[in-house]
């Protein structure tokens, strides 16, 4: 008699079909070339960093996964490391902790590092991981500023890895019908974007800490922020050429020297503007776009599943990848298929650039008092 089904079965079925579908990754310019060396399926995956992200959503999600498995950690709580250690069934080998973490050269059951550490230690364990000879997955945001992710960005290439942002979404089929109408605007040209990502409720829990520290990337902005200066970037398939932003603070027992509320506006080519909101105050998770001859948008559009939308015409974005962890086994998927191919991965380092440049001129405009700060070019 044969097994049983596993239970997570269907969603790996779900996965292939959405791997199917869109292919492995779409070519984006910019990216850094794969090692030449020879990879195995599946690829072995360390994440650095256990905190509620890898506990709850990505270690899940790797069991999921047809091209990636979960072979190691790095964290410095060791009792956190037997623990996971117990569930995941890694063997000592395979557990760093960060002051030995330049150690994970030697072990060849790990090819690739997703680091989900706090924003001010991104370029540290991208750097060292890209010496150590193992591609890099790095959560959003990519760094603290655009100098800090052009030194990763080099130094991936530098070691001939791939570097790959966690942007989620970009992997969302729902979210990927609606870039597509960027390209094919059916509904005229594009006039206004409004993109808003925020949650009300937060707390100043132990483990959040660091989103209240200005000198680990706290605050709003590099936190919910990313998704609404994202989706106006993908939704206008453009890039953006200056920006007014203002913070605003409505419990500075809590937030200081971080911004609770970001409000920024985005200026585009062909007089196209982006409103974006995003908050620790508000719950808001719209993303809509307005053109001359009807709209389109998601509500919600940056949740981890039930993404979904509609149009003035009366199309639907209602694809679904069925419940969590879905959307972070396809992303992990298809990445992980970018490195084995060799083919670019579908968010290179070179899109969290793009977005740490933004945020540069976010924060420089939000210092002087709503000033207009025009955007680098790269």
């Amino acid at each position: 008699m044969s097994a049983p089904p596993s239970p997570i079965d269907p969603l790996r079925r779900r996965l292939a079909a959405a791997l199917a579908a869109g292919g492995a990754a779409g070519a984006l310019p910019g990216w850094a070339a794969s090692s030449s060396r020879k990879r195995r399926s599946p690829l072995g995956v360390a994440l650095i960093g256990l905190g509620g992200y890898s506990r709850d959503l990505l270690a899940p999600a790797l069991q999921a996964t047809r091209h990636c498995r979960l072979t190691g950690i790095v964290t410095g709580t060791p009792a956190k490391a037997e623990e996971w250690q117990r569930r995941y069934r890694i063997p000592d080998r395979n557990v760093y902790d960060y002051d030995g973490f330049a150690r994970i050269a030697d072990n060849p059951d790990i090819d690739v590092v997703y680091v989900v550490l706090p924003n001010h230690l991104h370029k540290r364990f991208t750097v060292e991981a890209a010496a150590a000879g193992k591609h890099v997955w790095c959560e959003k945001p990519m760094a603290m500023d655009a100098a800090e992710a052009q030194e990763m960005i080099d130094a991936c290439r530098r070691n001939r890895v791939q570097l790959t942002i966690g942007y989620r979404l970009q992997h969302e089929p729902n979210t990927r019908a609606w870039r597509e109408l960027a390209k094919t605007r059916p509904f005229g040209r594009l006039l206004r974007v409004k993109a808003d990502a925020g949650f009300n409720g937060f707390r100043n829990n132990p483990g959040d800490a660091w989103r209240l520290d200005p000198a680990r990337g706290g605050g709003a902005m590099y936190d919910m922020g990313v998704y609404s200066l994202n989706a106006a970037r993908y939704t206008t398939g453009r890039e953006p050429l200056a920006v007014t932003a203002r913070q605003e603070i409505q419990r500075p027992e809590i937030f200081r020297g971080v911004d609770e509320t970001m409000r920024f506006q985005l200026e585009f080519p062909e007089g196209v503007v982006a409103d974006c909101v995003t908050s620790f105050g508000m719950n808001i998770n719209l993303l809509r776009a307005e053109c001359e001859d009807g709209w389109y948008q998601l509500e919600p559009f940056q949740t981890y599943d039930g993404i979904k939308g509609e149009a003035s015409d009366g199309r639907r974005f209602d694809a679904s990848l069925g419940p969590r962890p879905a959307m972070q086994a396809l992303q992990m998927d298809e990445d992980a298929l970018a490195i084995l191919e060799g083919t670019p991965p579908r968010v290179p380092g070179e899109e969290g650039l793009r977005d740490m440049r933004v945020l540069d001129a976010i924060f420089a405009s939000a210092r002087a008092d709503r000033k207009r700060v025009e955007i680098a070019a790269g």
